[in-house]
């Protein structure tokens, strides 16, 4: 590719042709500020906060969607510049709710960074918000639109990345707004609850609905005996909140951290999600013993779940009929927990802390109260606990560490990487292949169904039989792995599919930014915990055995079909 010179506020860079004014100024360490760009979506251009100035050029250009030419004289930061990139942010003020200390992204706003910036403190023009009322009819999600600055972001993320079209750009002109269609409550749409759409929002227009005051008032009940299991993704994440790089292992701070808010007991959702391998395991060995359906589909992302419910329902007996560990988890709880410790089950209120959004609205769905009380009571996001570990005074970096509580806090490197894309199939291959050869796996580490692309396809040894997987992450490429299934042009015994992009280390609950690195980084930490762990399959787990023997007898038993089992619905 050939090479384009040229100068930026004196400094001279050489790049690849095609390359943006943008790009090039990253290059010589030039900042210039955005706000409809998004680094892993397509270029809008439509802010035009990123205007610079181009000698021989009487209008500023866009440098979010401008290439670079031959010899180009750029200046960042002149009057000229300055001036209308304050001019364009109060103008998008004037129409914004700016009501910054009851935002919940007060201190995490691009709106907000961008007003300190370029050094905004006062409002020159009338105010002309729109005051529509807020959208909480969604289990999960909440919108503003007075909050709203029309970016497209959530758009694109909606349509592109996910494929569902809950939202979308309409009217024209002035009357331009982001809406549902015919101006719907977006419970009444074809949303997922993934919450993408907030990862992406530079501002408070989305954002999840809040359980704090629910959890604090539970802590508060001295009849309740509340219990807290974490998600595998949580621990990679949560540090981010409070200013430590993205993929720090922050576990045993997070055991220190609920225990000082007032937790009962603190456990482990990784406990079942090493039940949920043997359980979903031994499914797909019944099925291909049986000539059950194929290919069994994953059961433990909701948002996944909820689309298949909608747009796919002739695909539902494909559907593992595991409960996801998050519920697994709470069927425990009120059975097997309340039996070993020798407490009334109806005493026993269970909080969740999962990096999703959707997992607020699989918490309340009727399927999930088997042991005659509801699996999970309440679900909070990775950065609703940062703000109630905050809200008392606590620093993650200066807490020492703790250990999970027993027996639902012990766990495998097997069941930390459900939190990647792939990890839920890697951890079945490490079980299924002991199971049915009954040989002892060297070999642990599936690589092949890692990362953030996609779609993954791999076919593994298994004694006798070649097992083909595949690994689908995001929805889009949910339904393209499904529409090559129901066309006949693939075959696969087992299909692992996460809703969100990199899987729950990107989920619509955790902390923002979400960018391709961020998850690419979380996803290192979440191996190095598997890597570091002295036991990395679920089969092995000591807990899960004595669970088995003194409980639910073994895998697919009657008692875990009652307790860990369940159905979905065709919702289309």
């Amino acid at each position: 590719m050939s090479k384009i010179n040229l100068t930026i506020d004196n400094k001279t860079v050489s790049v690849d042709d095609g390359t943006t004014i943008l790009d090039a100024a990253k290059m010589v360490n030039v900042k210039i500020p955005t706000l409809c760009f998004h680094p892993d979506q397509h270029i809008k251009g439509s802010c035009r906060v990123c205007v610079v100035e181009v000698e021989g050029q009487n209008t500023l250009a866009a440098s979010c969607c401008t290439p670079v030419r031959e010899g180009m004289v750029i200046k960042t930061n002149t009057k000229k510049v300055r001036d209308a990139r304050r001019a364009i942010v109060e103008m998008i003020i004037s129409n914004h709710n700016a009501e910054c200390l009851a935002c919940v992204r007060n201190g995490n706003c691009e709106l907000q960074q961008l007003c300190n910036e370029l050094n905004i403190r006062e409002y020159k023009l009338e105010k002309t918000v729109e005051y529509l009322p807020i959208d909480s009819s969604n289990p999960s999600i909440v919108r503003d639109l007075s909050k709203c600055i029309k970016c497209g972001r959530c758009v694109e993320v909606c349509h592109e990345v996910q494929g569902i079209g809950a939202i979308d750009n309409v009217h024209r002109s002035s009357d331009m707004r982001i809406d549902t269609p015919f101006s719907l409550g977006l419970a009444d749409t074809k949303c997922v609850y993934c919450g993408q759409c907030i990862n992406v929002c530079p501002v408070g227009a989305l954002y999840e609905k809040s359980d704090i005051n629910t959890v604090w008032r539970a802590l508060d009940d001295n009849s309740k005996h509340v219990v807290v299991q974490i998600a595998p993704a949580v621990r990679v994440a949560l540090g981010e909140d409070f200013g430590l790089p993205p993929g720090s292992i922050v576990t045993g701070k997070i055991v220190t951290a609920l225990r000082h808010l007032g937790f009962d007991a603190v456990f482990d959702t990784n406990f079942t999600a090493d039940l949920t391998i043997m359980e979903e395991g031994n499914e797909l060995l019944h099925r291909i013993q049986n000539n059950g359906k194929l290919p069994m589909l994953t059961s433990c992302s909701p948002g996944w779940i909820n689309f298949v419910e909608q747009f796919y329902p002739e695909f539902l007996d494909n559907v593992s009929t595991c409960k996801s560990p998050q519920q697994m988890f709470g069927a425990l709880a009120k059975t097997y927990y309340p039996k070993k410790i020798g407490i009334d089950p109806k005493d026993v209120y269970v909080v969740s802390i999962m990096p999703c959004t959707a997992k607020k609205a699989e918490a309340g769905r009727k399927e999930m109260a088997d042991s005659g009380y509801q699996d999970v009571d309440v679900v909070l996001t990775t950065r609703e606990l940062a703000k109630m570990i905050k809200e008392v005074g606590l620093d993650i970096n200066t807490l020492v560490e703790d250990n999970f509580d027993d027996p639902l806090g012990i766990s495998t490197g097997a069941a930390v990487i459900f939190g990647a894309s792939g990890g839920v199939m890697e951890a079945a291959l490490r079980t299924v292949y002991e199971v049915v050869t009954g040989e002892e796996l060297e070999n642990i580490e599936f690589k092949g169904v890692r990362g953030l692309k996609g779609i993954k396809k791999a076919t593994v040894k298994v004694g006798d039989l070649d097992v083909k997987v595949a690994v689908a992450n995001s929805l889009a490429s949910a339904r393209e792995i499904l529409e090559l299934v129901k066309s006949g042009k693939e075959d696969f015994h087992f299909i692992e599919i996460m809703c969100c992009p990199g899987g729950c280390i990107g989920g619509g609950g955790q902390p923002i930014p979400i960018t391709n690195e961020i998850r690419e980084n979380r996803i290192k930490g979440i191996y190095q915990i598997d890597g570091n762990s002295e036991i990395r399959k679920s089969h092995k787990n000591p807990a899960v055995a004595v669970l088995y023997e003194e409980f639910l007898e073994k895998p697919l038993s009657h008692v875990s079909h009652e307790l860990l089992h369940t159905h979905y619905t065709d919702r289309s």
